[in-house]
């Protein structure tokens, strides 16, 4: 079981109450950092992965939260980011809460053993409709009660608020996690394209991608943003230099810094987790 952990000596176990707790949790990973509110800075980031082409499955995570010294304790805020392939976006003027089901309906053929969620988001004006495993979204509730999981779209979503203003035209960012990658498109500060593709390789990201740009009318004389699962000269990166001008990873922002224990981390693969406290 890959394992990662970083943290600043500042670190003090019995000093949660000033803590920020970010969680995301999946079949395949379970990640967590702690924000510092009063110096506004990560100190720790802890990340367990199941092996390759293995999950953990709810027994397996549940140890891992109910064993880790640092996710028994007390926050002063904590976030759970739930990643799922199955979602939909609703715009906000025609959501109506009792219809949450048929709305994923629209889109996704339910499935047995499954639970549907819902996050409202501010840009755009939508909510985005989601599935989670029941069993896995008992383990979490029950472990910290009280806390609604955000889809891992709410704090993409979050961050590429504020990074495409920056940008003017087409701003273009791909997600990828383990199975599915997810591929955001706003043209002029309006939200042009939002999905979720499954893929078995390289070439299926390629595919989708540049389909996508053609359908959409969009030049591959574009940057990208890039998040998750990915890294500067991997077989993705390699193969996506050929076709666009160029490529970006992207980090979260906002009112926080890192401390210096990250300094050698890809810290765009927690683009989601990081990115979880400025969600509102």
């Amino acid at each position: 079981m890959p394992f990662l952990e970083l943290f600043d000596e500042t670190l003090d176990i019995n000093s949660t109450e000033n803590y920020e707790l970010s969680l995301q949790v999946s079949p395949d990973t379970l990640s967590f950092c702690i924000l510092d509110t009063i110096r506004n800075k990560y100190i720790l980031l802890r990340s367990f992965t199941a092996d390759d082409n293995k999950y953990f499955n709810t027994s397996k995570l549940d140890e891992l939260i109910s064993k880790d010294d640092f996710l028994l304790k007390q926050y002063k805020k904590i976030s759970i980011v739930m990643p799922s392939r199955r979602f939909t976006l609703v715009p906000g003027q025609l959501f109506d809460p009792g219809k949450r089901d048929e709305y994923f309906a629209f889109n996704h053929v339910p499935e047995e053993g499954e639970l549907i969620l819902s996050n409202k988001i501010t840009d755009p004006e939508a909510y985005i409709i989601f599935s989670v495993s029941k069993p896995l979204y008992e383990v979490v509730t029950t472990r910290f009660p009280g806390v609604l999981p955000y889809h891992h779209t709410k704090p993409l979503m979050t961050h590429i608020k504020h990074s495409k203003n920056s940008v003017s035209g087409n701003y273009i960012h791909i997600h990828i996690e383990k199975e599915f990658f997810n591929l955001v498109i706003f043209s002029n500060d309006v939200l042009n394209f939002c999905n979720s593709f499954i893929y078995r390789n390289i070439n299926d990201i390629l595919y989708y991608v540049l389909n996508t740009f053609k359908n959409l009318e969009i030049k591959q004389e574009e940057t990208i943003h890039l998040s998750g699962l990915t890294e500067k000269y991997d077989d993705l990166t390699s193969v996506f230099s050929i076709y666009v001008r160029s490529l970006k990873f992207s980090e979260a922002s906002g009112n926080f810094t890192f401390s210096y224990v990250f300094n050698d981390t890809i810290l765009h693969r927690y683009l989601n987790l990081f990115t979880a406290v400025n969600c509102e």
